[in-house]
């Protein structure tokens, strides 16, 4: 039964958010770790989002069921009412606001605010079945996490802080539609009006080449606004150049799926070695241009 409800946090959603917040915490630290303000800021975050994951799993109910990805989840199988589901989100985002209130800080417990209320209202139950624009809109929330752990240390909003909430909502995009023209059928069959679906493949690709290009101009600016060494800036570059390759060679796949697979994945890869990069690529003392 456990298992049950482990699995309507999403832990795939949660190890994600968790990598990212860590990537924040650790560009705000600067090599000084405080490990119990570490701590607290990652259960906080991830109890936030397990809270906004069940939330969503009730939600998609209908859409889930039309899935074959999602159509054994405990909610459209109805070993879980939603009426429960919706108590133990409530107990997860209680605690997890909480804690990021009474032992972090106002910006983290703000940035916790608007990525829940962007998921759970602004994309699930109004973006995700309306409008083509609903990774977009959904970015936002995906963003915030980083944000989280960087303003849990630095207790301010600064140029860094803007950086990484750009890019990480830039990632969203090629990382979104690459499981989207992976799981292709899924999306179509739940009427999903996702840019594979709603437009094509081929725009997709185009597009999602264009925001891995952004995502890397974005990013360079830590290195520029002189937050992070020579280091990242090779590094990142490196890892930024295959993304495009990936995106290039993906306009002649002979199998969108397989493409699709590979490259869903490797934006994985980029995003967490991207966020573990930040413990040892910081630049100290990091320059103060705070923007609120």
């Amino acid at each position: 039964m456990l298992k049950k409800y482990l699995f309507l946090t999403k832990p795939g959603i949660l190890f994600g958010n968790f990598v990212t917040t860590l990537g924040g915490f650790f560009l705000a630290a600067q090599g000084s770790v405080d490990f119990l303000l570490l701590l607290i800021t990652l259960l906080g975050t991830t109890l936030v989002v397990a809270s906004g994951c069940v939330v969503n799993n009730v939600i998609d109910q209908d859409i889930d069921q039309k899935m074959q990805r999602t159509m054994n989840r405990a909610l459209v199988k109805k070993t879980i009412s939603p009426t429960v589901a919706l108590l133990f989100s409530a107990v997860l985002g209680l605690l997890g606001f909480a804690l990021l209130w009474f032992f972090v800080n106002a910006y983290a417990f703000g940035f916790a605010v608007l990525g829940f209320v962007v998921y759970v209202i602004f994309y699930s139950l109004w973006s995700k079945r309306t409008t083509i624009h609903q990774t977009v809109i959904g970015s936002i929330s995906g963003a915030s996490p980083p944000v989280i752990g960087y303003t849990a240390v630095s207790n301010e909003f600064d140029v860094a802080a803007l950086l990484i909430f750009l890019a990480y909502a830039l990632w969203q995009m090629p990382h979104s539609w690459g499981i989207a023209v992976y799981r292709f059928d899924d999306y179509k069959n739940a009427g999903i009006p996702i840019l594979p679906v709603a437009r094509s493949i081929y725009r997709t690709k185009v597009e999602s080449l264009i925001y891995v290009i952004l995502f890397a101009l974005v990013l360079n600016g830590l290195y520029c606004f002189g937050y992070t060494n020579i280091f990242f800036l090779i590094i990142f570059n490196v890892m930024c150049a295959y993304w495009v390759y990936l995106s290039l060679i993906g306009f002649k796949a002979e199998n969108d799926q397989v493409w699709a697979k590979k490259y869903f994945l490797y934006s994985v890869i980029l995003i967490t070695a991207l966020s573990f990069s930040f413990s040892f690529s910081y630049v100290s003392p990091a320059p103060h241009l705070p923007i609120f």
